[in-house]
């Protein structure tokens, strides 16, 4: 586990921020607290990355609104426990329970691949707080339209080898997620947390839990997220999608506009999974308009 004091100088000029700790009974989860105020927008990344993800929208948005933005538990800089259920309902719980120790008036929301189902599960039960909602190469529904490569790292005990053993998760997704390559730093920080077989374990259960529709745990926390989207007709909603995610393709931006045909959607068409890499320029001033207007 590496904390924030521990940071390597050369993630910190990508990364220069000191992440904060939270308790949340089964490990301490990190993450970033820049700017002030009850009011704040929070950023929920999913798998592979972490905080590192946003920190672009976090230089950008931190001197005009509050920024929170957590590595899940077995990410990023956050504890990494062998023995914790890392499910949806979990990682929702989590969250939750950060969110309401920081006491805030209002949360707007910017959720990205797990992001979606786990900062959408966090803040539609607590809807009274939540203002502005920025959706990026995501969903928050039930579907059975997964790629074959990722259907692949499910295989029992293959599939932990290659993304644990081999990191044929988080390394591959630094060159199969965008369509420009990444800088060597940018990759190297993307990768940062995930250098070994213990440190990977988050990585391999994400996959691990993608619902089936099998009444299992995250089919059914999955389930009632889904049931409570129609709370987002009542919001500000932006759609910002890659149009060469392999994974969340155009299939699920779709699905997002005829869910929330009032919300204004944009469809990049060159930019990939991690659009934030690909489309910055773009992405980032859609953004901070949509969250500051």
């Amino acid at each position: 586990m590496v904390t924030g004091a521990q940071i390597p100088a050369w993630l910190k000029e990508l990364y220069p921020f000191e992440p904060k700790r939270f308790d949340t009974g089964f490990g301490q989860l990190s993450y970033l607290d820049e700017g002030q105020g009850d009011e704040a927008v929070l950023m929920v990344h999913g798998n592979p990355t972490w905080s590192f993800f946003y920190r672009n929208v976090v230089l950008s948005l931190r001197g005009r609104i509050r920024c929170i933005v957590p590595d899940h538990l077995g990410c990023g800089l956050s504890d990494k426990p062998q023995d914790y259920d890392y499910t949806l309902p979990n990682h929702v719980a989590n969250l939750g329970r950060l969110i309401d120790s920081l006491n805030l008036r209002k949360v707007h929301l910017i959720v990205h691949d797990w992001g979606g189902p786990i900062g959408l599960g966090t803040m539609l039960p607590r809807s009274e707080k939540l203002g502005k909602v920025v959706i990026l190469n995501t969903a928050a529904f039930a579907d059975t339209v997964v790629p074959a490569r990722i259907r692949f790292c499910r295989i029992p005990l293959i599939g932990e080898l290659a993304v644990r053993g081999f990191n044929g998760f988080a390394w591959p997704a630094t060159w199969m997620a965008v369509t420009k390559p990444l800088p060597a730093a940018v990759k190297a920080g993307f990768l940062f947390p995930y250098d070994n077989w213990a440190n990977r374990i988050a990585t391999h259960r994400f996959v691990r839990d993608i619902p089936q529709g099998i009444g299992a745990p995250n089919d059914i926390a999955l389930s009632k997220i889904e049931a409570a989207l129609p709370v987002l007709a009542e919001k500000s909603v932006r759609i910002i999608w890659g149009g060469q995610d392999f994974c969340f393709n155009r299939h699920y931006f779709d699905r997002w506009q005829a869910t929330l045909p009032n919300a204004k959607a944009d469809y990049l068409t060159e930019a990939g999974h991690y659009l934030m890499e690909d489309a910055r320029d773009n992405v980032i001033p859609q953004i901070e308009r949509h969250i500051l207007s």
